[in-house]
């Protein structure tokens, strides 16, 4: 397909805190107790897409990462890790990259993407319609999508939502329009110029970018060459060539000219006649070039290009983790109404318990749940609803409901955990009561202590 593939891993997200850290980064954070990475990896290894540049944020970022997928996939994936500076955005990041990219098309993935919808599709769709870049536009998830990064906890009765606002053409394959959340805090008002040029436009706010873009890659590099202050792709690029593609360019005999040329004068409305009839029929294969007849018998001839859209079917999942109320989410999704994306097979209890763990007598693990390698469990336990890691030791009468504890986390009898994440080599004392809490790696919580709402974490030394 002569598609060269680029996954931004990111690094050490703020908006993650405390999750990651400097030894755990976000593309490495489990997800159904495998690394959020592996998802997208696996993604394109099924549409045989096995030639991948992996960007990482940092160098420590980039050596961890690297050193996971040699282990993991090395007879599968050709895979070169490489590294940028950390918070050049992911605009910054492709155009520290640019001399690695060398095919007609680049098709840029985040990292942080679990799906099931085949990135070949997206592919596909490109190269159909000749575009400059073609989006994955997904279904907002039932739980919301707020791209500007909530971190839930003591905000999360608050769940502001922020969408992006997109127009498309009525075939709903062509972008036409789009503001980011960043745009539309407050009412958003779009402009007549852009509805008269267009014409027709479906206004849509009930779709997330799943930040899975195909670029031409000259328009792209044109982009990020001429536009040095760009940082994001979904922020700036892709806005930046949806309104270029409005913007008209007559051509006379094939020359391009002024508005005025000699005694004829192309007249404003004329150009904008010219667009809204391109645009109108942009489905066509006439969309890049749109001719028209002059007063002299000169050809007007309306240069564009396209930027398409893939929307898959509602019945495909798509979620991007860019928030610890998302981390939840999926990790609730993928061990639930998503299971096929897990790559395990689950019991006739509609769970996952390694063989190798061990459970206490009365103890249950309810539907949707996970109990990882090498756990042990006392005695009257109860797990609802939550994936637990690998090789913790949770003692007698302990309630875990809708969490997610990581590996190598202790936790003392009579201890009740709700709506929290819990990472790894954490020790939880007896009788301890977590509410919507977020606790750090190593930190401890001492016996009888009761936080609702808290991010916990070890100080930096």
């Amino acid at each position: 397909m002569d598609f060269q593939v680029v996954v931004l891993a990111g690094g050490t997200s703020k908006n993650l805190v405390p999750l990651v850290s400097k030894e755990l980064p976000k593309a490495l954070l489990p997800v159904a107790n495998r690394p959020v990475l592996s998802y997208v990896l696996e993604l394109l290894e099924l549409s045989n897409l096995k030639d991948l540049i992996v960007v990482a944020e940092g160098k420590d970022v980039a050596l961890r990462i690297g050193s996971w997928i040699s282990g993991a996939y090395d007879d599968r994936l050709r895979v070169e890790v490489t590294s940028v500076p950390e918070d050049v955005g992911t605009a910054g990041a492709l155009r520290a990259i640019a001399r690695h990219l060398t095919a007609n098309d680049i098709l840029v993935v985040s990292g942080d993407l679990v799906s099931d919808v085949s990135p070949g599709a997206v592919a596909a769709a490109h190269r159909r319609h000749d575009a400059v870049v073609t989006a994955m536009l997904c279904s907002v998830p039932v739980s919301g999508s707020s791209e500007s990064g909530s971190t839930g906890g003591k905000d999360k009765t608050k769940k502001a939502v922020v969408h992006n606002v997109v127009g498309l053409d009525p075939t709903k394959q062509f972008l036409l329009y789009i503001a980011t959340g960043a745009e539309i805090e407050k009412d958003y008002k779009i402009q007549k110029s852009i509805l008269r040029a267009v014409g027709q436009m479906d206004i849509r706010t009930d779709l997330m970018d799943a930040y899975m873009y195909a670029f031409r890659r000259s328009a792209l590099q044109e982009v990020l060459d001429q536009k040095d202050t760009f940082r994001s792709l979904r922020q700036d690029v892709l806005p930046y060539l949806v309104r270029s593609q409005l913007r008209s360019e007559v051509v006379l005999n094939r020359t391009p000219q002024a508005e005025e040329n000699g005694n004829e004068k192309v007249s404003s409305h004329k150009i904008q006649a010219l667009i809204s009839q391109i645009l109108s029929n942009s489905s066509t294969t006439s969309f890049h070039d749109l001719y028209a007849y002059g007063a002299n018998g000169s050809i007007l001839v309306r240069k564009t290009h396209k930027c398409c859209v893939y929307i898959p079917p509602s019945s495909k999942y798509c979620a991007r983790l860019f928030s610890i109320q998302a981390y939840s989410d999926i990790n609730r999704d993928v061990i639930g109404e998503a299971s096929h994306l897990s790559g395990y097979s689950f019991s006739a209890q509609n769970n996952i318990i390694h063989p190798s763990a061990q459970l206490g007598s009365k103890t249950t693990v309810g539907p949707h749940c996970m109990l990882g390698e090498g756990s042990q469990m006392g005695d009257k336990c109860s797990v609802k609803r939550s994936v637990i890691g690998q090789h913790c030791r949770i003692g007698s009468n302990v309630k875990i409901a809708n969490s997610v504890v990581m590996d190598h986390v202790t936790i003392g009898d009579g201890c009740s955990i709700q709506g929290s994440v819990i990472c790894s080599n954490v020790q939880l004392q007896e009788r301890a009561v977590l509410r919507d809490c977020q606790i750090g790696a190593g930190f401890v919580v001492t016996a009888a202590c009761e936080y609702k709402g808290e991010a916990l974490a070890r100080k930096e030394k």
